[in-house]
């Protein structure tokens, strides 16, 4: 039974590397809008889809993010001001898209632009906290989708729409949890609504990653300036120790599978791309929230993997990770 089970995991991850071979063609004639490209995951998509030769239309909503993308791509890259919040400037930079992309339309956009704060329990909040992200993390993927969805039914494109772990379980109070789990019903209803004219309608969920998003510096000074404007009974009923206290869970989910094949296939930079993404990725980012953790008494989970039971020579990398989360 065990080795029934074994081949049936092996055989997966090997269907799925085998899967991911598969190479889009003809790149240099597909169009493909990103937004929030001023920094973070849209900057790094916009300038690693221009390497593999797409056609980036790389949407920034700083006149600098424009000019500094522009420094370090190709003339196929255009960048386009975008203010998701603003109707006119979504309509603006659709119309600019229409002139670019002609009767192919719009292999995919990706909805990546997104804010963090501001974030905290929620009777911090007033309505108006909660409608200023919601405007951006969720209306805003909705009205950039709506926009340029006839040009990607055109080239039965894609969409693709980044939510968050946080849009599956909700570990703190205030907007960000529930505009995610937002971002998640609305992909889930498009796909449907999709699958007729044959476009793919995709959701990503990245767990803590090194950007503008999870800057402890802005998570913190967000935090102080709720505080701050809090009336006195509030602040009394949760204790005026409250802002210092800490960071009360870390949930260490972000990881990747390939490159994945038998070890004779691989070579050593591709181990290191995965134990820098799901073992090295992990431990810094413990590191990093270890102290206010530690102050909170908090909790540290680490998403490891079935096959790091079920196979014996990943029991020594799984046991760094309990050392260092403490939680597994």
């Amino acid at each position: 039974m065990f080795l029934y089970i074994l081949g049936l995991v092996a055989f997966w991850f090997v269907f799925r590397w085998y899967r991911e071979l598969a190479r889009v063609p003809n790149k240099g004639q597909k169009y493909v809008y990103i937004t929030g490209c001023d920094s973070g995951f849209g900057n790094l998509l916009a300038r690693h889809l221009d390497k593999l030769g797409f056609r980036v239309i790389a949407a920034c909503y700083t006149e600098k993010g424009e000019d500094e993308l522009k420094k370090v791509s190709s003339e196929r890259l255009n960048t386009v001001h975008l203010d998701v919040v603003s109707t006119d400037s979504v309509s603006n930079a659709t119309a600019f898209i229409k002139t670019l992309v002609g009767e192919k339309g719009l292999w995919a956009v990706v909805n990546n632009a997104g804010v963090s704060v501001p974030s905290g329990p929620c009777d911090w909040m007033t309505v108006d906290d909660y409608k200023s992200m919601l405007d951006v993390n969720l209306i805003g993927v909705i009205g950039v989708t709506l926009s340029v969805l006839p040009l990607i039914k055109k080239a039965r494109g894609r969409v693709v729409n980044v939510a968050s772990v946080f849009g599956r379980i909700s570990a703190f109070g205030g907007p960000y949890c529930v505009s995610k789990y937002g971002v998640e019903a609305f992909n889930d209803s498009l796909r449907m609504n999709m699958s007729a004219f044959g476009v793919k309608v995709l959701c990503l969920e990245p767990g803590f990653f090194k950007t503008s998003v999870t800057d402890l510096h802005l998570l913190r000074k967000n935090v102080k300036t709720l505080w701050d404007k809090l009336p006195e009974e509030i602040k009394d009923q949760y204790g005026h120790d409250y802002p210092e206290r800490g960071f009360w869970g870390l949930i260490n989910n972000a990881g990747r599978t390939t490159p994945i094949g038998p070890t004779e296939w691989m070579q050593l930079e591709d181990f290191r791309k995965v134990l820098d993404v799901n073992l090295i990725g992990l431990i810094e980012v413990t590191l990093k929230f270890l102290p206010l953790l530690k102050k909170a008494q908090g909790s540290v989970v680490n998403v490891a993997s079935i096959p790091g039971e079920a196979f014996p020579q990943w029991r020594r990398l799984l046991s760094i990770q309990v050392w260092c989360g403490g939680l597994l």
